[in-house]
């Protein structure tokens, strides 16, 4: 049975992450890696560990699992517009922790990208995005699965208009710049966690609903 890690438990993917993979007895080990301590309950499969991302190295031990999955993000709203913080957050951190993963021969590191990620866009956010995802295909991973999803809906603590225009008008866009449920991108992560399948893999928004409405 395999052991699996996640970062990112306290954002809006990692929390349904979290309770998919608590509930799924195919994972016999699930090693959360924290920020800052939550309040959700632990199954009894799964430990938690509040770590000081800038020092994420000294503890390679929690990343002796089989696969790893990062769920880290942030906005540049919440780092009060500091692109150097953001792009720690959103680059540095996820690189540090796949390179330790792979260092402890983890075989599958699965990310949360976005929509429109690249390392030559205009746009800051999806050049981080990018940078990242070309960083980490050198890595000695069997699987590497990259998930793509447009901008994502579901329960937040603070409001965000730009959420509430688009639940009401994101059906006139194309299907893949949707907006897409974080509770489907997390199905999808952790199904793609369980199959395992070798190689690299980036699956775009719409793929990634076409996949949670099959599961």
């Amino acid at each position: 049975m395999p052991s699996v890690a996640l970062l990112g438990a306290t954002g809006l993917v990692g929390k349904h992450c979290l309770d998919f993979l608590a509930s799924d007895h195919a994972f016999e080990r699930v090693v959360v890696i924290a920020r800052r301590k939550f309040a959700e309950a632990m199954a009894p499969r799964v430990e938690a560990h509040i770590v000081d991302f800038e020092h994420l190295g000294d503890r390679p031990e929690l990343f002796g699992v089989d696969a790893v999955i990062c769920a880290l993000g942030t906005t540049l709203k919440s780092v009060g517009g500091s692109k150097e913080r953001f792009r720690q957050v959103d680059y540095d951190f996820p690189l540090t922790a796949a390179r330790l993963a792979a260092k402890q021969e983890a075989r599958h590191f699965l990310l949360v990208s976005a929509l429109g990620a690249d390392p030559h866009s205009r746009f800051f956010y999806n050049r981080v995005k990018g940078d990242l995802e070309d960083a980490l295909r050198p890595l000695p991973f069997r699987s590497l699965t990259i998930v793509r999803p447009s901008l994502l809906m579901g329960d937040r603590a603070e409001f965000r208009l730009g959420e509430e225009v688009a639940k009401r008008f994101g059906w006139v866009l194309p299907a893949k710049m949707r907006p897409i449920e974080a509770r489907d991108v997390a199905k999808v992560l952790v199904r793609s966690a369980k199959k395992d399948e070798p190689g690299m893999r980036i699956i775009e928004s719409d793929e990634i609903r076409a996949l949670a409405d099959s599961i």
